[in-house]
């Protein structure tokens, strides 16, 4: 018969891992938010401290940087919004004419297709029905509300680092000041230079896609560039939702000039994934391809958009916490000291057997 002994001190640490997990999942968005804010305050932090090094007070410089990134996100919205609800509207209107053409082209390359049959079958009175715009409309408040307690959150997190991390250096065993202050800078690193190269690879997609529709004539093109810039930010489904709609676009001109953009695009995403992306992130992520995509299903269906969003950096912190658990474990192991394992059964006090 197998009997199985666990400690008090092991007991109470699986409850607190069941109530800290049900606590998770019920307040899960505000578990978002304040994870957003965080990172971005890790992107930011290198900046604000090297203006507050050049005589410029924290708050001043916390200003300048939210107030510089509130122009840039009402500058995208501005100019966005209006060209992709005018190009969706005129796709609308012209989607049975180009898909006739696109089967023509299909055709003459050999291609069967029914892009004309599918599309006449689309029901477009149900798709824009008012449950699914007061749907939207919800979201698109939800989501608004959430944008400004994230930029709320992270202005408080950077004018108040020197505050917090001094909190924080409270609860730190005298003597392990090193390693908590080597974690941290761990964490500062792969997470800013997570968001520091997503923006690079950001503004090169842009930029590629912008000079892409400049060289055929098409029109729009800076603001579908700008839109590639933030579909890029959504890790794997982001590449297919920076194509589409420059291609649907150069439909509405000529198939040739679909099948241009679409290859272009494509072998655009070829570049970014295997030669962009690698050496401007370097090691900073070192993760592999399978865990990226574990990390964004399990996000995706646990927090939505949010999640995976959030999916790459929660990885690349979790990929800090163990390469520092085992570090640790190896120096412990090296020096040989009194057993503490959690899991063992209590034990006995003198006179007990």
């Amino acid at each position: 018969m197998v009997s199985i002994q666990l400690s008090t001190r092991a007991l109470l640490l699986a409850l607190g891992v069941l109530v800290g997990l049900w606590m998770l999942f019920q307040l899960w968005q505000i578990v978002v938010i304040v994870a957003a804010a965080f990172i971005f305050m890790a992107a930011l932090l290198p900046f604000v401290d090297w203006m507050t090094r050049h005589h410029i007070h924290r708050v001043v410089a916390v200003l300048i940087l939210l107030l510089g990134f509130l122009l840039i996100a009402a500058g995208v919205v501005v100019l966005v919004v209006p060209p992709l609800i005018e190009e969706t509207r005129d796709v609308k209107e012209t989607l049975p004419e180009d898909a006739a053409r696109m089967d023509e082209l299909l055709s003459r390359l050999g291609i069967e297709s029914d892009l004309e049959q599918r599309v006449s079958e689309i029901d477009w009175g149900r798709l824009a029905s008012g449950r699914t715009a007061v749907n939207v409309g919800q979201r698109v408040i939800v989501g608004v509300l959430s944008f400004i307690t994230i930029v709320v959150l992270t202005a408080y997190l950077l004018v108040d680092a020197p505050r917090l991390s001094r909190f924080l250096y409270q609860f730190v065993s005298p003597g392990h000041e090193p390693d908590v202050q080597r974690f941290l800078g761990s964490l500062r690193r792969v997470v800013g230079g997570y968001i520091r190269g997503q923006f690079i690879t950001s503004i090169v997609i842009a930029v590629f896609t912008t000079g892409v529709m400049l060289a055929l004539q098409l029109p729009n093109a800076v603001a579908f560039g700008v839109f590639a810039a933030i579909a890029d930010i959504i890790p794997l489904v982001g590449a297919f939702l920076a194509v589409g709609p420059p291609v649907l676009v150069a439909l509405q001109e000529s198939p040739a000039k679909a099948v241009i953009v679409l290859i272009a695009l494509l072998a655009y995403q070829q570049f970014e994934d295997r030669f962009l992306t690698p050496r401007v992130y370097g090691a900073t992520l070192n993760l592999p391809p399978l865990i990226v995509l574990i990390a964004v299903l399990i996000g995706g269906e646990l927090f939505g958009i949010a999640g995976i969003l959030l999916a790459l950096p929660a990885a690349a912190v979790a990929r800090v916490l163990l390469d520092y658990y085992m570090e640790r474990r190896t120096v412990a192991t090296t020096v040989p000291g009194p057993r503490d394992d959690v899991l063992a059964p209590d034990q006995p006090h003198a006179g007990e057997e």
